[in-house]
């Protein structure tokens, strides 16, 4: 049995009751109501400014005079009733407005009450190991402590309204659980217990803190209802463990195993783990694989008409050694006033259209999900490693960045448009700097025929690298390691991953790109999201000096300090043993870089506007 924090064994509550606190239960007739009388009224919950037309100020003055939740029939008669022509539909998309802003409160069963009359929070409970957890509020401020007594019938990730019942010796404002509004955790991964028959799993996830009483699969129990046996299971397993009832105040979560990943862990299992633990999809459903099987192994002929045809250009692709996909590729010519860069990427849309059942997958896997020997495409991988994979020597469709650079770095005249190409080789960036930076006679031999190519790239990047400079954009040359394993799946050694001019050259060809599209999508007018990276907020600066100060050590600029200020305090450490700590404080005062409709340029950069020319393979968007 589990001894973690003096937790009650499960045989305690073995046939796991329910409240109204948890539990599984039917939606409510007022919930599916609300959105009922919402959509009729054309409201779909998407608003940009609080309510304040006559209904809602109506509909608050009600609410503000009661301390007890209402139901929507409720709630309508008594407008009705005190002479308001409020039909239900209308009252439907106020509350939803009201709720959506956090003025208004509903439970899980339909019931409404003005949240700054109830003193009640929503938000969303975070576990921590010890047994206590915090609810971050929907609305802001300062996060909700909950005792361990309250988290009894919570689990980590859950969404709860919790009342505010006082405040603890450190100030912080406590509460006490009303009702679990949405469970987040469905399945979990876990180590099979068995103590004096009780079977039980202990979830791996340390902030899930309850034990999961194992049930009995029913004799006749329908096909759809996977179960496994627990008589039949090793204790110390690995299982996944699907949650049938929730924790309540006075019970245990009852669960069913339905997939044993080995008796015991060993090397290799952690990605298994971890893809159930977070519920990875890892499979493509039927209609995605069908509609990837039928595009081909080959790009059609009718598919090729219409596109600039650019197979006579020497593209090549340069990525890692362990590069699974090839997504973009780069070529360049001199030009009297400096160079011609040409930068393709896949043109996954030709394959992938809106709302496709391709398009329905990727955008529900939002991303690739890399592990060290693994990945989950978030394409089949007969696109990903095929039809959108630039690969030597096959014809590829592709979406293309012309750009016109003068000798000081500056792009002149940039295009897009639709592509035909066929890359020339798939390089690495140790090949390519080799070639380029260290002029190796064996390498550059070898590639006889793109060296000229590659020494005009390299020409065009040191120009980059200028402008780059004369911007003041930041240097941060991090260190990425990566993982090598043995035969065994066990780890044999971590290594640095070294950057090289070969990284910078595609880097800084990427980054003209990117600036070309946002200033494409700006001279057309068309919506667009911008790469955006604001500069440090006014407290994490504050942060940073003092910690700069603890080291003899100045940031300029001021209460506005400029990404040359920075590079002045980077390059002021680079020999210095203390250098990667200064990078690390620096990095951390200042913002992440976010996708946003709205161009506020990129400070990291050094750039008034900035955009993603990048293919679809990995990402969406």
């Amino acid at each position: 049995m589990s001894t973690r924090s003096k937790k009650k064994s499960p045989r305690a509550g073995r046939a796991a009751g329910r409240d109204a606190v948890g539990g599984r239960s039917k939606t409510p007739r007022g919930r599916a109501s609300l959105a009922d009388e919402a959509a009729e009224a054309g409201d779909t919950g998407r608003v940009t400014s609080g309510p304040s037309d006559a209904n809602a100020a109506r509909v608050r003055a009600f609410l503000a005079e009661r301390d007890t939740l209402i139901s929507f029939d409720d709630l309508h008669e008594a407008l009705v009733s005190r002479g308001m022509t409020l039909e239900r539909a209308e009252l439907g998309a106020v509350l939803v407005e009201l709720e959506q802003h956090g003025e208004v409160i509903r439970n899980r069963r339909g019931a409404f009450g003005l949240t700054e009359r109830m003193d009640l929070v929503r938000g969303k409970v975070l576990a921590h190991r010890d047994g206590y957890g915090f609810l971050v509020p929907d609305r802001g401020g300062d996060d909700v402590f909950l005792s361990p007594r309250q988290m009894r019938a919570i689990m980590h990730g859950d969404r709860a309204l919790v009342s505010i019942i006082g405040y603890d010796n450190r100030g912080r404002s406590e509460g006490a659980l009303i009702e679990v509004i949405e469970r987040d955790v469905k399945r979990l991964v876990g180590t099979f217990e068995r103590e004096a028959g009780v079977c039980y799993v202990v979830p791996d996830n340390s902030r899930l803190r309850h034990d999961i009483l194992i049930s009995e699969p029913p004799e006749a129990a329908p096909s759809e209802l996977r179960a496994i046996d627990p008589q039949g299971i090793a204790r110390g397993s690995i299982v996944v463990v699907e949650i049938d009832h929730y924790p309540t105040k006075r019970s245990p979560p009852t669960g069913r195993v339905i997939e044993v990943l080995g008796e015991h862990m060993v090397p290799g299992m952690e990605i298994d783990v971890a893809i159930r633990a977070y519920d990875l999809p890892s499979e493509f459903p039927d209609d995605a694989l069908a509609e990837s099987a039928a595009l081909g192994e080959a790009v059609a002929e009718a598919d090729k008409r219409d596109r600039v045809d650019l197979r006579h250009l020497l593209l090549v692709t340069i990525d890692g050694e362990d590069a699974r996909d090839f997504d973009d590729a780069v070529y360049c010519e001199p030009r009297p006033s400096g160079w011609m860069l040409w930068v393709a990427i896949a043109d996954v849309s030709a394959y992938v259209t809106q709302d496709s059942a391709l398009d329905v997958e990727a955008r529900r896997r939002g991303n690739s999900v890399y592990f060290p020997n693994r990945v989950l495409p978030m394409l089949p991988e007969s696109l990903s490693n095929g039809l959108c994979s630039l690969r030597p020597d096959v014809d590829r469709l592709c979406m293309v960045c012309e750009m016109l650079i003068d000798r000081r770095g500056a792009i002149t005249r940039s295009r897009f448009y639709e592509g035909l190409m066929r890359s020339r080789a798939r390089l690495t960036y140790t090949t390519v700097a080799e070639v380029i930076e260290q002029r190796d006679p064996a390498a550059r031999a070898a590639l006889a025929e793109l060296t000229p190519h590659l020494d005009e790239l390299y020409a065009l990047y040191a120009a980059l690298r200028t402008a780059r400079e004369a911007r003041g954009a930041l240097e941060l040359d991090t260190v990425e390691s990566y993982i090598i394993f043995d035969h065994d799946n066990r780890v044999s050694e971590i290594r640095a991953r070294l950057r090289n001019d070969a990284h910078r050259l595609i880097e800084e060809c990427m980054i003209a790109a990117n600036v070309a599209a946002a200033r494409f999508v700006q001279r057309q007018r068309l919506p667009a999201l911008y790469r955006v990276h604001e500069g440090p907020k006014a407290e994490r600066l504050e942060q940073l000096r003092a910690f700069l100060d603890s080291l003899d050590l100045r940031l300029g600029g001021g209460n506005n300090p400029q990404p040359e200020h920075f590079c002045a305090l980077l390059e002021q450490v680079r020999e210095d043993p203390r250098s990667p700590l200064v990078q690390t404080m620096l990095l951390r005062s200042l913002a992440q870089a976010v996708y946003r409709p709205d161009n506020l340029g990129h400070f990291g950069l050094g750039l008034k506007a900035y955009a993603h020319f990048t293919s679809p393979i990995r990402r969406y968007p």
